[in-house]
């Protein structure tokens, strides 16, 4: 019988497995494996694009909006920890959840996921075009063209996650070192300019409009978007039951504070300048010049763009994986689980997944679309994508646990606030759309969702009918 005519509801045995599927076991140690889930990330291009949103919407309040969006993560940090702690495989959140709930909702899961991958990567795509604009402007005053830009993004990232997972992950890993590092050390110079004082105006939300505040949130949760990442990799992490739990909250906390010293620091740094933070084009440039190192911003604006490529590696290496998974489960093509035998990745997903990220940012650019728009309406794609599968790991959570007789009223209680606070999350973005683009995105998100869900049922259909 098919696999796909199979109940993806089984639950989990009592002992603990790690999955490897063809791929390269244990290839990467702690710190590669967090690597993966920083890159996803991409912190330095949120303290550079997405914290002057984030400003426009909650102001003096931002660093306090991170605060709520770090706690909201963690929340989703601590049901994937615990199912980390299960099982490792690389569907990684779809795995937790098909395994766990009814059909339904672990395909939900698997095409979201799918979705949230594909949706970052060409949202940093796009970020990478934007800063490839901002650099071929400053120096030669002329604009690349944009399709032959994203086209080599996605190829070199694709040739990288074909050819080697630990070289994958050890590049990403220096790219996001160098890039945060350089954003740290102007922010830790930035108070011997402009003196050491506390900013009283955040600590007392002046002029900040509360209503905002909802908006804002939603933006900051995109910075943490790929947290979990870490958890694509199942058995190519060395001890993947406890590398991968310690990454995924280790990445959630890390990302925090970061991103609450850049708020707190750009927000004190742009106080007496006559351009506003939510309207600066590279606000660590000008904090660097501030500070006296003016080349500093220009290298922080090139690790940015780079770290927006690390990121695109990153989301391409994790959407494979889930495809790999999918493939697995019966809901793709059989060819789609197959890997390269000395390589040891799953070369067809990965070729598919770069060119998926390509034809979608190609065609929002040949529809006029710039570097900063397609960052911004794919990101907010991808978001729905995130908090989908959030709330559905943490509601099987309880059942995950209960399966293998370690139910916990604690746990259970976690789990269903964290999906209610997903759900708000969500509640807030569909409010939140500004204009007619962003208020399509939930509707295309869930025709997207339906199309999925079709797919699975004819495909379950058809191996009925040829059992």
């Amino acid at each position: 019988m098919s696999d796909i005519s199979k109940s993806t509801a089984g639950v989990y045995a009592a002992e603990v497995e790690v999955e490897e599927y063809g791929l390269h076991a244990g290839a990467l140690g702690p710190v590669e494996t967090l690597a993966q889930s920083v890159s996803a990330m991409a912190p330095s291009t949120s303290a550079s694009l997405t914290i002057p949103l984030v400003f426009a919407l909650a102001g003096n309040a931002t660093w306090f909006v991170y605060l709520l969006a770090t706690g909201a993560i963690l929340l989703v940090g601590f049901c994937v920890s615990r199912f980390a702690k299960l099982s490792a495989s690389p569907g990684s959140l779809y795995t937790y959840t098909a395994s766990t709930l009814p059909p339904l909702f672990g395909v939900t899961a698997a095409w979201a996921l799918l979705l949230a991958y594909l949706g970052t990567g060409a949202s940093v795509a796009g970020g990478a075009l934007y800063y490839a604009d901002l650099f071929s402007q400053q120096l030669f005053h002329a604009t690349p063209p944009a399709i032959p830009c994203l086209a080599a993004v996605c190829v070199a990232a694709g040739m990288i996650a074909y050819r080697d997972i630990k070289l994958s992950a050890e590049l990403m890993l220096w790219i996001e070192v160098v890039s945060v590092s350089l954003v740290v050390l102007v922010l830790l110079m930035l108070p011997f300019r402009i003196g050491f004082h506390v900013d009283m105006d955040q600590f007392r939300f002046k002029g900040v409009s509360f209503s905002s505040l909802g908006p804002a949130l939603v933006l900051s949760i995109f910075s943490f978007a790929g947290f979990e990442a870490a958890t694509t990799l199942g058995g190519e992490a060395r001890e993947p039951l406890r590398t991968i739990p310690r990454a995924v909250i280790q990445c959630g906390v890390l990302a925090g504070v970061f991103f609450m010293m850049c708020s707190y620091a750009e927000v004190v740094g742009f106080r007496v300048e006559t351009t506003r933070l939510s309207d600066s084009t590279s606000p660590l440039h000008m904090l660097a010049g501030k500070a006296g190192f003016s080349p500093l911003g220009v290298a922080i604006d090139f690790g940015a763009m780079v770290s927006m490529f690390a990121c695109a590696l990153a989301c391409i290496t994790a959407a494979a994986r889930v495809l790999m998974r999918m493939a697995h489960g019966g809901i793709l093509p059989a060819r789609l689980e197959r890997t390269n035998p000395r390589h040891k990745t799953p070369v067809a997903a990965i070729l598919l997944c770069a060119a998926l990220v390509l034809v979608g940012t190609a065609s929002m650019a040949a529809f006029g679309f710039t570097g900063s728009e397609i960052y911004d309406l794919s990101g907010s794609l991808a978001v729905f994508g995130f908090l989908t599968i959030y709330a559905l790991v943490a509601i099987a959570l309880p059942f995950g646990r209960k399966a293998v007789g370690q139910h916990s009223q604690t746990v259970a209680a976690v789990s269903i606030f964290t999906a209610l606070v997903m759900a708000m999350v969500a509640a807030f973005d569909i409010r939140s759309a500004a204009d007619a683009a962003h208020s399509r995105i939930p509707f295309i998100y869930l025709a997207y969702i339906v199309a999925g869900l079709a797919w699975y049922g004819l495909r379950r259909k058809h191996a009925a009918s040829i059992a």
